[in-house]
C-alpha cells in the first residue's frame, strides 16, 4: 500500500520538490499552500507535512481542524521558526512530531516513524547561546501572546519594528 501525504505549506517551490521527491520514494504526494484549499483535497492522507507559518494563517491553528478531518493522520509540524514553545504546543494539539528546516527527506521518514535519527548524527550538549536564549524567550513570549507582534513587543519592552526584524531571522543555533 503506497503512503499519501498531504504537504501544506505556502512555499510553492518547497512543496513542489518535496512531492516529487516524495513520488520518487514511492508515495503519492499531494501539496496546498494553505487553509482554504484544504476544501479541494479528495484522498485521505496517511501523514500530513504542514508547516508552522503560513502566509495568512498559523499551522498550530490548523491542526485540530486537520486531526478532526482525518483522526487517523500522523501530523509533522515542519519550521524555520522552531522553538521549544512552539513545540510543545504543536504536540499538545495533536501534532506527532515537530521538525527544524531545514529537513531531509530522511529526517521527515524517521519523524513519521518514530524511529531515532540515523546513527551518523550525533546529539550535542552544548550550552544555549545568549541568541539562542533570546530567541526562545521571544517565542515564548510571542505564544503566550497568541502571536500579536504589538502585544508581545510591549511585554518585551522592545520595539515593534525591531521584534518583527528578529522574527524574520531563523533561529540561531
Amino acid at each position: 500500500m503506497t503512503t499519501h501525504y498531504l504537504i501544506i505549506d505556502d512555499d510553492l517551490h518547497f512543496g513542489q520538490v518535496l512531492t516529487r521527491s516524495l513520488l520518487r520514494n514511492q508515495a503519492s504526494a499531494e501539496h496546498i499552500t494553505g487553509p482554504e484549499e484544504l476544501e479541494s483535497v479528495t484522498s485521505t492522507p496517511d501523514r500530513i507535512i504542514l508547516d508552522l507559518r503560513l502566509e495568512h494563517s498559523s499551522g498550530l491553528d490548523m491542526i485540530s481542524t486537520l486531526k478532526k478531518r482525518w483522526p487517523e493522520a500522523a501530523i509533522v509540524v515542519l519550521t524555520g521558526y522552531a522553538s521549544i514553545p512552539t513545540a510543545v504546543e504543536a504536540i499538545k494539539r495533536g501534532a506527532d512530531n515537530y521538525l527544524h528546516k531545514p529537513a531531509t527527506l530522511n529526517d521527515l521518514i524517521h519523524a513519521f516513524d518514530g524511529e531515532a535519527p540515523p546513527a551518523d548524527m550525533t546529539e550535542t550538549t552544548e550550552v544555549m547561546s545568549v541568541e539562542r536564549m533570546e530567541w526562545e524567550h521571544i517565542q515564548r513570549v510571542l505564544q503566550e501572546h497568541e502571536g500579536n507582534i504589538s502585544a508581545t513587543a510591549r511585554a518585551l519592552n522592545m520595539h515593534r519594528r525591531t521584534l518583527q526584524r528578529k522574527l524574520q531571522k531563523y533561529a540561531p543555533r
